[in-house]
């Protein structure tokens, strides 16, 4: 396990050649992808829909799982190279159908880009009665990668998507799924982002041997179908929208939301900082666990921590009965 002191140390500001409004064009441009092969959740909505177009036109193979594949052929329709497959990540054993036919077709995964996730959802439970946006945000993805396992190149690299929202919780080991305490919309969202964060973490310290990289990165403020759960009056006092409805102006466009996403699966000057948190195309160190101001960036401590890493890594393996990169 890698040491909390090299993790803070990975965690360093780092500056790149994009930043705040970079696309996620500008970020692929330069790179042939040819003969790769990437798989993207949520690639049909949102970040994840800008994420496959900008691969697709890197030349990448881009296989789509989807909860509703009708919908993504209609969403993915003209751009090339994408395949559409079925899997609801809310349903572990859907995810492992998805993954066992990945297997019997031998396609080897170069890129991970796990852009799919719910929030702020009312109380609701997976298939396997997990917290929904636990259990989709984090076992979905962890039961994905899992299954993938054999088909994982050395040196591919697997993109987690966390949020600011981490700030909010780290992880309740006590009461992950809210059995003694009440419901909270946004704690379960917050748990949920610090437990993608922390899955970057694991993930990196078992695969880094075999230059498997894995991060995880804040998009930044977006209006996407994301935030279908939250009423109108609470858009308009959080200042999301206006009374027109127009989104904030400080907030990204999808395109320019999916750029760091892109860039943490393929800058180079990453390699070294694997399980790292990035966001604006950048890493902004990390902060108090009582700061607020939400504009600064950075990431809170107990989104790095590799002790809370390996105590997830422990219930995700109990929770879907998978325990990958064991040997």
């Amino acid at each position: 396990m890698i040491s909390s002191a090299e993790m803070t140390s990975r965690q360093q500001p780092l500056e790149s050649s994009f930043g705040y409004r970079s696309t996620a064009s500008e970020v692929i441009a330069g790179f042939h992808l040819a003969g790769k092969t990437a798989v993207v959740t949520g690639g049909y909505s949102g970040l994840g829909f800008e994420t496959v177009k900008a691969l697709a036109e890197a030349e990448m193979t881009v296989i789509v799982p989807a909860r509703r594949p009708d919908k993504a052929a209609e969403v993915l329709a003209g751009v090339t190279g994408v395949q559409i497959e079925t899997m609801d990540l809310g349903d572990l054993d859907s995810v492992a159908a998805f993954t066992a036919g990945m297997r019997d077709a031998g396609t080897p995964v170069d890129l991970m880009i796990n852009a799919a996730a719910v929030m702020a959802t009312p109380e609701l439970r997976t298939a396997q009665g997990w917290d929904l946006q636990f259990g989709t945000n984090l076992l979905g993805h962890f039961a994905l990668v899992a299954g993938l396992e054999p088909l994982l190149q050395d040196g591919a690299r697997i993109v987690s998507y966390s949020s600011v929202g981490h700030w909010r919780s780290p992880v309740n080991f006590d009461d992950i799924n809210f059995d003694l305490t009440d419901y909270e919309p946004w704690v379960a969202y917050g748990q949920s982002k610090t437990a993608d964060a922390l899955f970057a973490v694991a993930l990196d310290a078992r695969l880094a041997g075999r230059g498997i990289h894995a991060f995880s990165v804040h998009p930044g403020g977006i209006m996407t179908d994301l935030q279908r759960n939250m009423p109108r009056e609470e858009l308009l006092a959080r200042q999301w929208i206006d009374e027109d409805g127009n989104p904030n102006p400080l907030f990204k466009t999808p395109a320019e939301g999916a750029s760091t996403g892109l860039w943490a699966a393929t800058a180079p000057e990453l390699a070294d900082r694997g399980g790292a948190y990035c966001e604006d195309c950048s890493i902004k160190g990390v902060v108090a666990d009582d700061h607020t101001d939400m504009m600064t960036g950075g990431a809170k401590a107990w989104a790095i921590d590799p002790e809370a890493a390996e105590k997830l890594w422990a219930v995700a393996v109990e929770a879907t009965g998978l325990d990958p990169f064991t040997s």
